[in-house]
């Protein structure tokens, strides 16, 4: 991850960190067809077909930009490429509104979370990060709130299935991260 960080990039680190689907995710934006929809009879070649393309966009990239890239590569002038608003209606044009920057980390927060870890998970470090995942920060922050992701959920790795049919929680985590969630938010918001 360090290499990465260094000008130039170091590109075969790049490359390892692609290899790990998580790691990859983050690293820039992703686009997957979720949905998928053609013809009318199990027996005759479908006359139109719909995909929605849900794309994870990075920081700084407008949805326009990247609806033209879609666009660009399927080169098929008879595909039309729309944007599906907030109100989920297609649209010939996405909007062209950047995700924001990570806001700085403020101390408030940061005191609360160095505080309440180690009575959770001793020795555990907090590292800032970013979320594949979307959220309503896109919303709050363009209206001048700041805001943050903070998990009290511990997931394996391995056993990451967000959005899956098969997406589920342990037990004692669900628990924990119950008690984690009440205590920090009476922490930041308590005298």
């Amino acid at each position: 991850m360090q290499a990465i960080l260094q000008t130039p990039t170091d590109q075969a680190a790049a490359a390892r960190l692609l290899e790990d689907p998580l790691e990859g995710s983050v690293m820039h934006t992703t686009c997957v067809a979720t949905m998928l929809s053609a013809g009318h009879a199990a027996n005759a070649l479908p006359q139109r077909a719909q995909a929605n393309v849900n794309c994870r966009i990075l920081p700084g990239h407008p949805p326009e930009e990247i609806r033209q890239e879609i666009a660009r590569v399927i080169a098929d002038p008879q595909i039309k490429v729309q944007w599906v608003d907030e109100n989920l209606e297609p649209q010939d044009r996405g909007s062209d509104r950047k995700g924001f920057a990570p806001p700085p980390l403020r101390p408030d927060v940061m005191q609360a979370l160095n505080k309440l870890v180690p009575q959770f998970w001793p020795g555990l470090p907090i590292v800032p990060g970013m979320s594949a995942g979307a959220s309503d920060d896109v919303f709050v922050n363009d209206a001048g709130l700041t805001s943050y992701a903070v998990t009290g959920v511990a997931i394996d790795r391995s056993e990451e299935r967000a959005h899956g049919q098969d997406e589920r929680l342990g037990v004692q985590s669900f628990y924990t991260g119950n008690e984690f969630y009440y205590r920090y938010m009476k922490l930041l918001t308590g005298k």
